[in-house]
């Protein structure tokens, strides 16, 4: 496929999901207003009634726009079948449910990419209650309502606005002490806005030293990516989503300067990779 049709195609894509994470937000909202039912998908991870009924109405509005998709979502994991190995939607209905069950915390949303041959190529993430639309596509720039984004450009640890868990970085165990930098408290609970978030550069850097799934990140891993900025592993590897497991050992996601310095702190971290055991 050439660039320009590849372009053409993926200027639709945002559009369809455009309109489609709008009604979804719409509905999600709806649901939190009349009242919540909310069980355990597995102990500790909470999932609600509005999460099926949005995951339900983006997979009608995008596998009917495009049919020759796969779809990879975390209310359907366990269907591979459902899967292309060349376009795939990956879709987060509600991406911090948790912080969606607490009154007057805007900070969770809703996430869907375009994935080709495993790299995310195209990206919106919603958060309705902060009326925030950021979308990017390949070669195209990122956008919050409709404002180019621009990653931070800062080009030292020391002093930067990371978004982590506060106790990884006054761990007594790392090799090299952290200087003295902002840490988000209490930090995002949706990973997807937190990359939204570095995309923006209203924050320098976000790292999670945990295994994530691929409809945590891919969304936002473009937005970043557009946005001037870096989005891999802590080991400085690259993604390749839509895998037998779809999910990533880690991310590091940050402005260009400061990326490479991240991952030289963290690199030596031992963590698995989801993949390898498929």
């Amino acid at each position: 496929m050439r660039e320009a049709e590849t372009g053409a195609t993926l200027s639709e894509d945002l559009a369809t999901v455009r309109a489609a994470v709008l009604e979804a937000g719409e509905l999600a909202m709806d649901h939190m207003r009349r009242g919540l039912k909310v069980w355990d998908k597995i102990p500790g991870h909470p999932v609600t009634d509005a999460d099926i009924a949005v995951n339900t109405l983006l997979a009608e509005r995008l596998r009917s726009a495009r049919p020759d998709y796969g779809w990879l979502s975390e209310e359907s994991a366990a269907e591979p079948d459902t899967r292309s190995p060349e376009r795939v939607w990956v879709v987060d209905p509600i991406d911090g449910t948790r912080a969606y069950l607490r009154e007057r915390d805007p900070n969770w949303c809703i996430g869907v990419a375009v994935v080709e041959n495993g790299q995310a190529v195209a990206g919106v993430v919603y958060a309705p209650e902060q009326e925030a639309l950021y979308e990017a596509r390949l070669g195209g720039g990122a956008y919050r309502n409709g404002e180019l984004l621009k990653s931070s450009r800062i080009k030292h640890e020391e002093g930067c606005r990371l978004i982590t868990n506060k106790g990884l970085v006054q761990h007594p165990d790392w090799r090299e002490p952290w200087p003295a930098l902002t840490v988000a408290d209490p930090k995002p609970n949706a990973t997807l806005l937190r990359l939204a978030f570095v995309a923006e550069g209203s924050w320098d850097a976000a790292l999670v030293l945990f295994r994530k799934s691929d409809w945590d990140l891919a969304a936002g891993v473009i937005l970043v990516q557009e946005a001037g900025g870096e989005a891999t592993t802590h080991m400085g590897e690259p993604f390749q989503f839509n895998g037998p497991v779809p999910a990533q050992r880690s991310i590091i996601a940050a402005g260009k300067h400061l990326h490479p310095l991240l991952v030289r702190r963290t690199q030596m971290v031992a963590l698995p990779n989801p993949g390898a055991a498929a």
